[in-house]
């Protein structure tokens, strides 16, 4: 069944519920599944590697929506919406600057709720590709980054971006807002949505303050909720400048700026974007988010922190880097537009005897750093000694790993899904299975569906390089004990299966027996045939 888009917004109506829901039951509240960015969800009892396969599972129904989907799906089971029962709900934002939630297994014959942030009347509308000068998210801008849910509250905190009035006499202005939504009925919370607004000192040449540019900031990797904070980054559109990497945090029940970072204050770029996943926050609420192109001063007292991983503290209304780790070769990254922010990264758990946990990250040159949470290392010219490991890959990074059951899985561009095994705080130098076949680029971030550490299976989404031809997304799942042995593909019966046209940088959202996957102008819906 598909499911069509109304062709207005719903009318919000007041909330008059929260749900209770158990921690213990499957949810997705931010991107990847959890704050360290793990890409595992551990409470999977309906699919497994028995009968995720062509005879058994493919593609049930899709929800028709009103633009590109580059958000990666979150999902609630038990929600109670007004007037209309209660729901598993998933909910999808769009680049025309929608936010819908549906019926999470296809019962409902539309949306529960529909958000519109646009409103041609008085001339607001989405930010034109043109505008921005660059060709990776078009035609239009409006959420690029996967939203994330505060379950205390029942809240969706969504970013979006619209160029406001313009006309025969004006060019129009460009904003971006924070939203704060229930998830009940999509109303605007906590006296939101609140425009976004920032400076810093610059000590450059002209000793100018910098400010914050709504136009040239792209952000694209996910939100981040941790201790009680919305955290906002952003990179850049193509690189056209002037841009910088930012952070800002946001009260999650207030919606006031909490702080402001500028990685690149007294220079330019350093942009952080992370082939659009998220930054991580480990268990003291500390966050990690890496940078691309830029200068690099740290090292010699200055503020500037190009192809950096960044650890970061809020302390008394400032964010403060704790510590940082910048490769030896920094100088021929900017050089050649090897971002080391190509790759987000990923918070692997402690292992036996070790005070801190290991942090991942990799980048457009084919490193994949392995590093200590606790001494990150901040810069050596001579070598990456300050690594705990680096292990090279055919091409570049440009997604994130993930983890289960001691293993980390990886696909890079130009090559093959490979899971690695972690012993006693070192990956191994070669991973112990690999896929049968070699992807392209930009390689993908999987998804690991697991119960606790049995019946894993590992999914991405396969894409296509920036200025590919449109052409189907591929959903594809492998055994995580053996990811050479290909579970199933959305191409094995395409008639029946096929994915709409793909996006890139996608990730699929696996739970309760569904695999859901963004597409343009819908997301795909996948699980058992009804048979089965």
């Amino acid at each position: 069944m598909t499911r069509l888009p109304p062709a207005t917004s719903l009318a919000l109506i007041p909330i008059f519920a929260l749900l209770p829901h158990s921690p213990a039951a499957a949810q997705v509240l931010t991107a990847q599944y959890d704050n360290a960015r793990t890409g595992a969800t551990l409470h999977e009892i309906t699919l497994t590697p028995a009968n995720v396969n062509a005879a058994h599972f493919g593609k049930i129904f899709s929800f028709a929506v009103d633009g590109d989907v580059y958000a990666q799906p979150l999902y609630l089971a038990g929600v109670e919406i007004p007037g209309k029962g209660t729901h598993s709900v998933i909910f999808i934002a769009t680049e025309h600057d929608s936010v819908y939630a549906f019926d999470a297994e296809g019962a409902a014959s539309g949306p529960l709720w529909h958000v519109s942030f646009l409103n041609s009347g008085v001339g607001i509308g989405t930010v034109p590709a043109r505008d921005v000068a660059c060709p990776f998210i078009a035609p239009e801008i409006g959420i690029t980054p996967t939203p994330a849910i505060d379950l205390q509250t029942g809240t969706l905190y969504v970013l979006a971006r619209t160029k406001e009035g313009g006309g025969a006499f004006s060019s129009g202005r460009y904003a971006q807002k924070l939203h704060a939504l229930a998830i009940t009925t999509g109303a605007e919370k906590f006296g939101g949505p609140v425009e976004i607004k920032a400076s810093v000192k610059g000590r450059g040449a002209s000793h100018a303050e910098v400010a914050f540019e709504p136009l040239r900031e792209l952000p694209r990797a996910a939100l981040l909720l941790a201790n009680g904070q919305v955290y906002l980054t952003w990179g850049s559109s193509c690189d056209v400048g002037p841009y910088h990497g930012w952070v800002m945090p946001y009260d999650a029940r207030t919606l006031a700026q909490t702080a402001v970072f500028n990685a690149s204050p007294d220079a330019e770029e350093s942009g952080i974007w992370q082939s659009d996943n998220g930054p991580a926050a480990d268990e003291e609420g500390n966050v990690y988010a890496a940078t691309g192109n830029g200068k690099f001063t740290a090292a010699a007292n200055g503020r500037d922190y190009g192809d950096s991983l960044l650890k970061l503290s809020l302390a008394n209304r400032s964010l403060n880097v704790l510590d940082y780790f910048t490769p030896s070769n920094e100088k021929a990254l900017n050089r050649e537009d090897d971002d080391l922010g190509s790759g987000g990264p990923l918070l692997l758990p402690r292992q036996p005897g070790a005070p801190f946990g290991l942090v991942l990250v990799g980048g457009k040159d084919g490193s994949l750093y392995v590093l200590d949470r606790g001494h990150l290392g901040k810069f050596q010219e001579s070598s990456n000694s300050h690594a705990v490991q680096v292990i090279r890959f055919r091409d570049g990074i440009y997604s994130a790993p993930a983890y289960w059951n001691g293993h980390v899985y990886i696909l890079a561009s130009g090559d093959y899904l490979s899971a690695f095994p972690l012993d006693h705080g070192r990956l191994s130098a070669r991973p112990d299975a690999m896929s049968d076949r070699r992807f392209g680029n930009p390689g993908a971030t999987p998804a690991i569906s697991a119960n606790g550490t049995r019946n894993g299976i590992v999914w991405l989404i396969e894409t296509k390089t920036w200025n590919g031809a449109d052409r189907p997304a591929v959903l594809r799942a492998y055994d995580a004990a053996n990811v050479a042995r290909e579970l199933y593909n959305s191409e094995q019966n395409s008639a029946r299966d096929q994915v709409g046209l793909t996006l890139r940088f996608t990730i699929p959202t696996v739970v309760d027996g569904r695999v859901y996957v963004d597409a343009k102008h819908r997301v795909d819906v996948y699980g058992l045939l009804p048979s089965h």
